[in-house]
């Protein structure tokens, strides 16, 4: 678990660096589209383009190791509910008695 949230702070911050790099070339853009000739904005569109190819590449990257890990933890759930359905009734009632009267009690 501990190796998930590492890799997932890690991507967070080249996400972080992708954005603050985007907004930056936008703002390239909206000023080439403005002063620059049709050549350079378009460099400068190609650029932006090509950052924004890889900021969604991060967030891709950034997401699959939650997405498995929340895959795992879903089937091992199923597995548990199907293999013990009383304790998961029995557990699911003590929680909405509880949830029940701590919202009774306002």
């Amino acid at each position: 678990m501990d190796r998930v949230i590492n890799d997932f702070d890690r991507a967070k911050g080249r996400m972080a660096s992708d954005f603050r790099s985007m907004i930056s070339d936008s703002e390239d853009l909206l000023q080439a589209a403005a002063t620059l000739s049709g050549e350079s904005f378009t460099a400068a569109r190609a650029k932006f383009e090509e950052k924004l190819k890889r900021a969604k590449v991060a967030l891709a990257d950034a997401s699959r190791p939650v997405i498995d890990k929340t895959r795992k933890a879903a089937a091992a759930t199923d597995d548990y509910v199907r293999g013990n359905p009383w304790s998961a009734v029995g557990v699911a009632v003590a929680s909405g008695a509880l949830i029940g009267f701590l919202i009774a009690k306002r």
